[in-house]
């Protein structure tokens, strides 16, 4: 019974009630976006699959991972939320708390590689360009066992995972190092292998890839070579890479802060409300990836823009129309309105044949023929311009 209430004190939210409303609504915010955005970028990476540049596989490894956090996480944090407490047990919250560092360090991960690719490339070329997707897709392979050892540890009890102070969600248990050493050496080497190192690479890679650049931008513009749209495509990437990290590492930073402070002070000082805080900015982390990749790289924007006007034509011819049923005059009228003029005030009805079938023989129209006015006594007669050798040079007006 002791442990039966125990877990449902853990598991109560410590927060209000209000507090939890709020974070319900935003997470359910969070989830629409990160669905449409990352399915939209994986949607548009497997049209342009034979042109993918390596350093996009990466993109796409860290969608897939922004997607992976998105679908298990959000489904269980939200009627949590919702509900002032966790709802799915001791077990789920395990594996909830599993893809929760599973997912988290994979991006985290994901993003240091893809820096030090941009900097072989733009600072050593010679090797850079050597770099080629199947050397991608051993490094993403990598990232994934890497960020799964962590992952792993807790369940095989190297370090402990439970309830958030806040109660709704589960994530590392920050105050067990104040009890266990083997939970200490977890946390210890997580901060310094899954937080310190791999900001101080990402950090060190964009500050020579900006040092290079700076260097040689006088050199690039004296000697324009046929690599320069290459070039230009690598900068572009390398801009958009550093709006991802920051947008990254500005998300995780709280929380990271926060944990920092329960899992090496006084874990009953930290107010809950601060978990609940740092948690709304860790999980908006998924949606930076696909915005900022479909709104400002050329070639994902006019592919997604190419493959949505291609999905709205198929709508619109599978769907009945009725002014394809009921509109042949005013379209044949609207086309003859188009058409030319001749002395007779009559039209060449050339676009008469726009809802005919393709039969050639079923489309003729008779070829225009100018005419004439005859003045014949009072009377004005109009002929063709042929009939006019029939006719008294005397009435030709």
């Amino acid at each position: 019974m002791g442990n039966a209430s125990d877990a449902a004190s853990l598991f109560a939210s410590s927060i209000s009630k209000e507090h939890d409303i709020l974070m319900g609504s935003v997470y359910s915010l969070f989830c629409i976006l990160s669905l449409v955005g990352n399915c939209l970028l994986l949607l548009v990476a497997f049209h342009k699959r034979s042109t993918l540049k390596p350093a996009e596989f990466f993109i796409i490894n860290l969608s897939i991972s922004d997607l992976g956090m998105t679908l298990s996480l959000f489904p269980l944090a939200i009627p949590s939320a919702f509900s002032h407490r966790w709802l799915f047990g001791e077990i789920t919250c395990q594996l909830y708390a599993m893809c929760g560092v599973l997912f988290g360090l994979c991006s985290l991960t994901n993003l240091t590689a893809l820096s030090l690719v941009c900097c072989l490339k733009v600072c050593f070329p010679t090797y850079g360009n050597k770099f080629s997707p199947s050397h991608a897709r051993l490094l993403v392979a990598g990232v994934w066992c890497y960020a799964s050892v962590f992952a792993v540890g807790p369940l095989a009890q190297w370090g402990h995972y439970s309830a958030e102070p806040y109660g709704t969600a589960c994530c590392i248990d920050w105050h067990a190092p104040n009890q266990e050493l083997l939970a200490l050496t977890y946390i210890v080497c997580l901060f310094v292998f899954c937080y310190a190192l791999p900001c101080t690479i990402i950090f060190l890679s964009y500050s020579f890839i900006l040092l290079t650049v700076r260097g040689s931008r006088q050199a690039v513009q004296q000697h324009v070579s046929p690599q320069t749209k290459t070039t230009n495509a690598h900068a572009l990437i390398v801009k958009l890479s550093i709006a991802v990290c920051i947008g990254f590492l500005g998300a995780w930073t709280p929380y990271a802060v926060v944990a920092m402070w329960a899992a090496f002070g006084d874990a009953t000082a930290v107010p809950p409300v601060a978990f609940a805080l740092a948690a709304v900015f860790a999980k908006s982390s998924t949606i930076y990836n696909p915005m900022v990749y479909l709104l400002c790289k050329p070639n994902f924007r006019e592919c997604l823009c190419r493959d949505t006007s291609t999905l709205r034509q198929m709508i619109y011819r599978g769907s009945p129309q009725p002014q394809e049923r009921f509109s042949f005059t005013p379209q044949r009228n609207k086309d003859t309105s188009a058409s030319t003029r001749f002395s007779n005030g009559q039209q060449d009805s050339y676009g008469a044949c726009l809802n005919c079938t393709e039969d050639a023989a079923l489309c003729h129209v008779s070829a225009p023929q100018k005419t004439a006015c005859i003045l014949t006594g009072s009377t004005y007669t109009e002929v063709t311009v042929s009939q006019l050798s029939a006719k008294p040079g005397t009435d030709f007006i």
